[in-house]
């Protein structure tokens, strides 16, 4: 069964897909989004919200909505200096920005915000429990594709059974494992990772316990963990060597209570709580596609390039593909004349930021790689620790590579809406 053509269809309700519905919404673009789940609740969601995101939000006119949702800010990050001291390597506070700070806050709520605002415009359509099976495909008209044929919509499966959605544009944010992506046969390049991270939460117990404004890492137990301040629990990551989940799992839970023991010690009797059961492992991948685009098709967010979880950027870098994606592509989506040089201008734009981010994180790699192989607790190298000890300034540098990117997106104007009188 078909429906009606649709000018453009998303499939993936993340961050990337969400934002992208809304803001093309809002510049009057058909737009339906699909999100396979029935919610927005995953067992791993990254919480964090960048000074960028935070900055968009308020373009949007959802930043009091958003205040509404429980947050923590995070506004610095010290690492172990060789000497054992710490040292800021991160203070957001220096960043001339109207939200110089992270906000980790839940992203299914998150979601939920981006939802609520979407039902709002005339011309958005969320569906929930409605999976991408499938492109579809039609001849192109001027052959420029190796295989003649350019995406035409996609296959469905919901509620009411299979069904199908033609449109002018596909728009595949459907993640780091994207099905389209695959389909597609778009060339991807991958980086090898040396880490895996365990994921889990640690209650609170008292004022003694990291519930503050910075972040640093633990190096007490085997391997790293960085518990991330959330008021009454922390967040914790456990960096583990890449492929080491089920050799650690079979140590038991006892192991696992005494790592977290050694790294949190303010909340031993949380930790003797913890289990197994309570951890999910993240299979850490880092790529991206040489291409991001066939006639028809835009592949944005992680389905583009799958990012590292060091610094927590992947959100921050799908949301500004999907603000530019809308820019860039609602006037000849209105005009029903999208084409290649259309979603090519949308790669061009975001791919040097993908790059050098990922550059950045491979460069962490390196550090977490000596680390695993030789045991020698993680720490900042003596000659950066020199240079942010004579200069604390320079302290700023990477909150604003991070926390606002090398490329920023701001809200078209025509998606912007003002507060009522």
């Amino acid at each position: 069964m078909s429906e009606r053509v649709r000018t453009c269809v998303i499939a993936g309700g993340g961050p990337a897909g969400m934002i992208a519905g809304l803001v093309l919404a809002r510049g009057g673009v058909d737009v339906v989004v699909l999100e396979k789940h029935r919610d927005f609740l995953r067992d791993f969601r990254g919480d964090t919200i960048h000074p960028s995101t935070l900055q968009l939000l308020e373009e949007l006119d959802l930043m009091d909505r958003f205040n509404h949702i429980a947050h923590h800010k995070v506004v610095s990050a010290r690492l172990p200096a060789p000497d054992g001291s710490q040292v800021t390597v991160m203070d957001f506070s220096r960043l001339n920005h109207p939200h110089p700070y992270l906000a980790m806050a839940p992203q299914w709520e998150f979601l939920n915000l981006l939802a609520e605002a979407g039902q709002e415009e005339p011309h958005f359509e969320l569906r929930m429990n409605t999976e991408v099976t499938g492109l579809l495909w039609s001849k192109h008209d001027d052959d420029t594709e190796p295989d003649g044929h350019q995406v035409s919509g996609v296959k469905v499966s919901g509620p009411h059974g299979e069904s199908q959605i033609k449109a002018l544009l596909t728009l595949a944010a459907d993640g780091r494992d994207s099905a389209i992506r695959d389909e597609a046969r778009l060339p991807t390049i991958s980086f090898p990772v040396p880490l895996d991270v365990w994921w889990f939460q640690v209650e609170t117990e008292g004022p003694g316990t990291a519930t503050g404004s910075m972040v640093f890492p633990r190096l007490n137990a085997e391997y790293p963990v960085l518990p991330i301040p959330r008021g009454d629990y922390i967040q914790a990551a456990m960096l583990i060597p890449k492929g080491a989940d089920a050799t650690l799992r079979a140590r038991g839970d006892q192991a696992l209570r005494r790592e977290v023991t050694a790294a949190l010690p303010e909340c031993t009797a949380a930790a003797a709580r913890l289990t197994l059961g309570d951890v999910k492992v993240l299979d850490v991948k880092m790529n991206r596609l040489e291409r991001w685009w066939r006639p028809g098709l835009l592949c944005i967010g992680d389905a583009a390039h799958a990012m590292s979880p060091v610094a927590g950027v992947g959100v921050n870098l799908a949301v500004q593909d999907a603000v530019a994606t809308a820019r860039l592509l609602t006037k000849p989506l209105r005009a029903g004349a999208v084409g290649d040089r259309h979603l090519a201008a949308v790669q061009r734009r975001r791919m040097p930021p993908t790059r050098l981010t990922q550059a950045f994180q491979r460069r962490v790699h390196a550090g977490l790689e000596r680390v695993f192989a030789t045991g020698v607790p993680l720490s900042v190298p003596r000659s950066l620790e020199r240079i942010l000890r004579q200069f604390p300034a320079l302290s700023g540098v990477l909150p604003r590579l991070i926390g606002v990117g090398v490329r920023p997106e701001h809200a078209p104007s025509w998606a912007r809406r003002p507060p009522p009188d």
